[in-house]
């Protein structure tokens, strides 16, 4: 949370375990939410509370206990989607804040309208909708606030709604157990004589219809690669499968239109994610923003600063249906040796112009890194390094270690250190 906010984030938002899409790696707990919401409002920034998920009777019968030592704390907002737990939060603390979660699927302008009648203050909209719609949707409920994600992982399915978690693992997607099943190693095969399932319709013969390959309309087996022997009936035509990983979201080009529209805010989605993710993206769309209020175009660096994050591939998701024609090569802005590792933390840096990092990642003398700071970045080459006793070193191997080396500036709190690949 404090690297999101010291690199230029206006709110956070945290997950209850119990009650929310997070249940896994997640110690939100009453405790470290006090801490959270303390240091978010000593800073002057927002903090969210996440309890959208869809409860069955049992969540239900718990959640106004659970929730009142929690909303005790003064959190800016609840982000919810069931609208039984929506009605319950109203009744007992109607001035309480409530923003609707991505998790309704909220893809026009009436349901828009509708939330607003119970008397929610902001609508996540649902990741399905291109920017037309979304400035659709926007001018036609001037009156109310409208967020959109931006960045991180989407779902194959509309969020939330995906039932291969539940089918493999029984752990269900909208109880916040989803084990990601769509990610997993798959692969594909066509139909052989025995391995057809019961009440599929393998075997049959293929009914191509006008202007279709009859491939498009054959029966293929998908076999999950920790479930061998065990074959499921799938349907591929000339674009693949559809049961498989989506890329990630990367809409930093579009922030400038989303400013332009008037969306009161844009999302991250970092679940599971490291603390460099957080300080990265929100620098970079922290910069986009700016740029955008600031009437600057487009920086394609800002796109090349993404590239070395974790990530599945990029896509724009439903922003941008089809790519333009336009010159810049927007698509693939970024050569291998423009890309970066994150690779240490910056203990402390002294007057003397050298700095102590905790190492997380190689890196060797004569690399390319970058000091990044919530005030700026800086790239320079490594021209030595020692260790804590000042013996000469000329690699850092990686996690555990700490050594010294030379940085171009003092460093603040909160900087880390990267090296381009």
């Amino acid at each position: 949370m404090g690297y999101a906010l010291a690199y230029g984030a206006d709110a956070v938002y945290a997950g209850l375990p119990r009650y929310s899409l997070r249940v896994r790696n997640n110690d939100f707990d009453l405790k470290h939410l006090e801490v959270g919401l303390r240091e978010a409002h000593a800073q002057g920034k927002r903090f969210y509370l996440t309890t959208n998920l869809m409860p069955h009777g049992a969540k239900l019968r718990t959640f106004l206990a659970d929730m009142e030592p929690i909303v005790a704390l003064g959190p800016d907002a609840l982000i919810m989607a069931d609208p039984g737990l929506i009605m319950l939060v109203r009744e007992r603390w109607p001035e309480l804040p409530i923003h609707l979660s991505v998790q309704a699927n909220t893809v026009n302008a009436a349901a828009v309208r509708f939330w607003q009648a119970q008397g929610l203050s902001r609508v996540i909209l649902s990741r399905e909708l291109s920017l037309d719609e979304i400035a659709d949707i926007r001018d036609a409920c001037p009156e109310i606030e409208l967020e959109v994600f931006v960045h991180g992982a989407l779902c194959i399915a509309y969020s939330g709604r995906c039932l291969l978690s539940g089918y493999f693992s029984h752990r269900d997607a909208n109880q916040g157990a989803c084990t990601n099943a769509c990610r997993w190693e798959y692969r594909l095969m066509p139909e052989r004589e025995g391995e057809s399932l019961a009440g599929s319709q393998a075997g049959e013969a293929p009914q191509p219809g006008l202007g279709r390959h009859p491939a498009a309309d054959a029966i293929y087996l998908l076999e999950e690669s920790n479930r061998p022997g065990e074959y499921m009936p799938i349907l591929e035509d000339e674009n693949g499968t559809y049961i498989m990983n989506s890329r990630d979201l990367q809409a930093v080009e579009q922030v400038g239109r989303l400013v332009e529209m008037g969306i009161d805010c844009l999302k991250i989605e970092g679940r599971t994610k490291s603390h460099y993710y957080a300080a990265r993206t929100a620098q970079v769309y922290r910069a986009a923003i700016d740029d955008a209020v600031a009437g600057r175009p487009f920086r394609v660096e800002l796109k090349e600063a993404l590239e070395g994050l974790a990530n599945r591939g990029y896509t724009q998701g439903f922003y941008r249906r089809h790519a333009p024609a336009e010159l810049q090569n927007y698509a693939d802005g970024v050569s291998r040796s423009q890309r970066r590792i994150f690779v240490g933390e910056i203990s402390s840096s002294g007057a003397d112009g050298w700095a102590e990092v905790e190492v997380k990642n190689r890196f060797a003398v004569g690399d390319q890194l970058e000091l990044m700071t919530p005030e700026g970045n800086d790239r320079f080459p490594l021209e030595a390094m020692t260790d804590q006793d000042g013996a000469a070193l000329g690699v850092a191997p990686g996690a555990g270690w700490r050594v010294r080396i030379p940085i171009p500036r003092p460093a603040s709190p909160l900087s880390l250190l990267t090296r381009a690949l």
